[in-house]
């Protein structure tokens, strides 16, 4: 594995390989990896002749009083585990090769990729200007691997769909491939911020996917003959039983797959949930087919 940490000779790198017929997969990360970012890579290794993995804690995506400066960064950890599965380049640029008009770390960046209004609701209004941060990143980074196909963890479902309209909206010649949530034996979504937890709250934490896991059922089974109006008193009930039991939730809803509004009709959902755990900001989702009863 190359590790390259300047965007010129990632170029050259990249342009060898597509000179040689190569195809390139593409996971970008920022970093502190887990078995799910590692599960990702694999994906890629099945899918193009070259993986690029990057690693890069994006100043960009954060919002003032959040996690930045203590995001975990084991940049040596890292690398030594991408040795040991299928991973050529790995690509960890400073700040400053990033945005490199930047006086601020990258705060002040003046061309940005504002997404559509899909990024305003949910997580985009929870965190302001998140998306928009995501959004330029992963456009940059695209540019600079000029990957075939680019692995993303559908743990961030709301990230996800963004990235699906910025690559339709933009004609970029990617294909998009979301791999499902990696989760802890105990159900807990791995996550980087998951280092955060202590024991206790990891074992508290599990609360989270049962909420989910028994919301889906009363939707996929629809014994009650659930209508769109009932979705909003589902929600209450499951925030309050998490604030019970220690959360504080950020949000929780009911959702088309598109996350619009889900309207009588829909039989394909997603629950998607942000809650905190101590100072731990925690985001899960679970993905339902229901079945829509006469």
């Amino acid at each position: 594995m190359q590790i390259i940490h300047h965007i010129a000779q990632l170029r050259q790198l990249i342009a060898e390989h597509k000179s040689a017929g190569k195809s390139i997969g593409f996971v970008p990360t920022m970093g502190n990896l887990h078995q799910g970012h590692l599960q990702l890579v694999e994906l890629a290794s099945a899918q193009a002749d070259i993986i690029v993995c990057s690693i890069f804690v994006n100043p960009l995506q954060f919002g003032e009083g959040e996690d930045f400066a203590e995001y975990p960064r084991t940049l040596d950890a890292d690398a030594a585990q991408l040795r040991q599965i299928d991973c050529d380049i790995l690509f960890a640029p400073a700040v400053s090769d990033i945005y490199p008009e930047s006086s601020n770390g990258g705060r002040d960046q003046m061309q940005v990729i504002v997404p559509p209004e899909l990024a305003d609701i949910l997580e985009g209004a929870a965190r302001p200007g998140h998306f928009t941060g995501v959004a330029t990143i992963v456009t940059k980074l695209f540019n600079m691997v000029q990957p075939d196909k680019a692995i993303f963890g559908a743990k961030d479902y709301q990230q996800l769909q963004v990235i699906y309209k910025l690559v339709k909206d933009l004609c970029l010649p990617i294909e998009i491939i979301a791999h499902p949530i990696v989760r802890e034996s105990t159900g807990l979504a791995m996550s980087s911020r998951n280092a955060y937890l202590s024991d206790s709250q990891k074992q508290q934490a599990i609360a989270l996917f049962k909420t989910l896991k028994s919301l889906a059922t009363q939707l996929k089974n629809n014994t009650t003959k659930l209508k769109v109006c009932d979705y909003s008193q589902l929600e209450q009930d499951a925030i309050k039983q998490l604030d019970a039991q220690g959360f504080k939730t950020d949000y929780l809803c009911i959702r088309a797959r598109n996350l619009a509004l889900p309207t009588d009709d829909d039989k394909e959902l997603v629950i998607l949930v942000t809650a905190y755990l101590g100072t731990t900001r925690l985001l899960d989702n679970l993905q339902v087919s229901r079945v829509c009863k006469q």
